[in-house]
C-alpha cells in the first residue's frame, strides 16, 4: 500500500513539474487492454509525449530509470500506438520521455527526453 501511494504521489509531482515547463497534460494513468501510460502530454512544439514515471525513496535498489527495461519500453510503445489510433493521431509527432523522482521531496526530479 505504501509503495502504491508513493508512486501516485510521484506522478503528481511529475505532473506539476511538467506544467511548470509548459506541457499541457492530456491524460493521466491512461490505460487500454495492452497496459498503462503514466502521463500523456503535449509540449510547446505540439509533440505528444508519453511519460513513464519511476520513483525510489533512495538509490539503495538502483536508479529509478533502471526499472524501464526493454520489455517495459515495448509495452509503453504498444499502448501509445493504440492511443494514437483511437484518437486519430497516427500522423502526429510524438516521443517517449522518462521522469525519475528520487526521495520524499520534489527537489530531485530528472527528466530524459527521447528516453527510448
Amino acid at each position: 500500500m505504501q509503495k502504491n501511494l508513493y508512486g501516485k504521489r510521484s506522478e503528481i509531482i511529475a505532473q506539476n513539474y511538467l506544467k511548470k515547463l509548459g506541457y499541457k497534460i492530456l491524460e493521466t494513468n491512461y490505460s487500454n487492454k495492452l497496459g498503462e501510460i503514466d502521463i500523456i502530454a503535449k509540449d510547446k512544439n505540439d509533440y505528444i509525449v508519453f511519460f513513464e514515471v519511476k520513483s525510489r525513496m533512495s538509490r539503495k535498489f538502483g536508479d529509478p530509470f533502471e526499472a524501464i527495461d526493454l520489455k517495459k519500453q515495448q509495452k509503453i510503445r504498444n499502448v501509445a500506438t493504440m492511443y494514437l489510433k483511437t484518437h486519430n493521431l497516427l500522423n502526429a509527432n510524438c516521443r517517449f520521455d522518462a521522469i525519475a523522482v528520487l526521495g520524499d521531496m520534489d527537489d530531485d526530479i530528472r527528466h530524459i527526453q527521447d528516453a527510448f
